[in-house]
């Protein structure tokens, strides 16, 4: 009996252990909240890279279950979910439909905007990657705290 109780203690103990790392990481989107981010590039699945001429014209907000964006001279709101660790994805968002110069960058993120799936936080920088290896956004940390609002 004292040799099964202690295999079965010893079983319960690791399972906790290897179970608690997993329950502290579900939470982790948390983190994006009050975090802003400006655009660097997207690197696409084909090997693609499109940078920004301007990279505060592409930015990031995120707040509890919100987001703000702007997308050239467009502004946005829209919401976002995290099911579990790196996991991200945004509902839909309303854009303003300013007329701005001719971008690829602009055209492509508001169209990929609906297929993020994931994140990673990798030295200080925020990726956002795409379903399907479609490509990863790369943003770095916004001088600007109030993105969604502001000129």
């Amino acid at each position: 009996m004292k040799g099964i109780r202690r295999k079965s203690v010893l079983l319960l103990v690791v399972g906790l252990a290897c179970a608690w790392p997993y329950r502290a990481l579900a939470h982790s989107a948390e983190e994006l909240v009050g975090t802003s981010w400006q655009l660097v590039k997207f690197q696409g699945g084909d090997d693609k890279a499109l940078v920004p001429q301007d990279r505060s014209k592409y930015t990031v907000a995120f707040a509890k279950g919100g987001v703000s964006v702007r997308i050239d001279c467009n502004r946005g709101h829209g919401t976002w979910k995290s099911a579990g660790p790196n996991q991200l994805e945004f509902g839909p968002m309303t854009l303003t439909g300013a007329m701005c110069p001719a971008a690829e960058v602009s055209d492509r993120l508001a169209k990929d905007w609906g297929y993020v799936r994931s994140y990673v936080l990798k030295d200080g920088h925020l990726f956002l990657s795409l379903m399907a290896d479609g490509g990863t956004y790369e943003f770095e940390p916004a001088a600007d705290a109030a993105i969604g609002d502001s000129q």
